[in-house]
């Protein structure tokens, strides 16, 4: 039995990464709030594990109300980048950013924190060779230069011992970000429920040997809560996103999230609207038209290919099934070699060179 669904190729791959950047940039007004109150080392370790927990109760629950889970399972050869996944973007990460800003001025750290879209797009077109054209460049400048000017507030840009260490962590999360692209077919939840609760657990651990109180369980549970939306959520539609836009797009797109941080911040926080938030959302807004008006279309040819991973009867998948089923679904699946033309990005099926 054969079905086709053909998709527009901006769908879901650019609302997934846009979903993921708002969540994520709503997080950071919403953690402010509780930094008053909660040590902000011990805060990366309760919103991690709110993630990790928050997906663990959502999956749990999704098998006792009977709902089938359409996506492939973690598999012995995921391991390795699951563990540098969390080692850099769970551990790492977080461990050189407090590190770094413990020893450098807010201004500095705030501006050298751009500096992880830049490491996530430049990873993925200089080292994984994803296809980069005058368009996407301009659209990432633009966002980039809007995220800098966001953050700017006329402090000296410091490159000292803790400005490094900032750098550092950005590039862990650059790093982490194209990694995780190698486990973009497999669960999204068991990914990020996993990466929350050791980055979690790690970074609590860490926080309290250093000297960090518990909160009032009501603050650990609106932690958790931030947690399991910003951090939890994001990620499972960051790691979604990857699947169907790749790396650098999808990057570029979550460089939206310190906007969407500081927009929020007017209503939640009582900040003011400024020239500077005006300028950024208007570089952004341009960089974001760029993207979003690009269309990557030629002739192209698939190879053979096995893989596992959730999919629905589209132009790539026109394999038979013995008897009726239900899409998305997910099952070990083989392409023939197809050559055909239409717009796509270097999703799961269009990981090929360009000369």
């Amino acid at each position: 039995m054969r079905m086709i669904n053909k998709r527009h190729h901006l769908w879901p791959g650019v609302p997934l990464a846009l979903g993921s950047a708002v969540l994520f940039g709503a997080s950071a007004p919403l953690s402010k709030l509780l930094m008053g109150s909660i040590d902000p080392w011990l805060l990366a370790g309760i919103l991690y594990l709110g993630a990790g927990f928050g997906l663990a109760i959502l999956s749990s629950g999704r098998r006792l109300i009977g709902l089938p889970n359409v996506e492939a399972p973690l598999q012995g050869t995921d391991t390795p980048w699951l563990f540098l996944v969390v080692l850099f973007g769970g551990v790492l990460g977080p461990l050189l950013l407090m590190l770094g800003l413990a020893r450098t001025s807010a201004s500095s750290g705030s501006l050298l924190l751009n500096l992880e879209g830049l490491a996530t797009m430049g990873i993925a077109w200089l080292v994984f060779r994803e296809n980069v054209d005058r368009r996407l460049l301009l659209g990432a400048a633009a966002i980039l230069a809007g995220a800098v000017l966001l953050s700017w507030n006329g402090g000296k840009l410091q490159l000292d011992v803790g400005g490094l260490l900032i750098a550092a962590a950005c590039l862990s999360w650059g790093i982490d970000n194209n990694l995780t692209r190698k486990l973009s077919s497999a669960d999204p939840v068991q990914i990020a429920m996993i990466k929350g609760l050791v980055a979690g657990a790690t970074n609590l651990v860490l926080a309290i040997l250093f000297g960090a109180s518990l909160p009032s369980p009501a603050l650990v549970l609106a932690g958790a809560f931030v947690g399991f939306l910003g951090v939890g959520v994001s990620l499972v539609m960051f790691m979604l996103g990857l699947r169907h836009l790749g790396t650098a797009r999808t990057g570029a797109y979550f460089s939206l999230a310190p906007f969407i941080g500081a927009a929020l911040a007017v209503p939640v926080l009582g900040e003011s609207i400024t020239i500077q938030l005006i300028g950024a959302g208007t570089l952004m807004g341009i960089g974001l038209w760029l993207h979003l008006a690009e269309r990557h279309d030629h002739d192209h040819l698939h190879d053979a290919l096995e893989h596992e991973h959730s999919h629905v009867h589209d132009e790539h998948h026109q394999h038979v099934h013995d008897g009726p089923f239900n899409e998305p679904h997910s099952h070990w699946h083989r392409h023939e070699p197809l050559r055909h033309k239409h717009a796509h990005y270097p999703d799961l099926h269009h990981r090929h060179s360009h000369k």
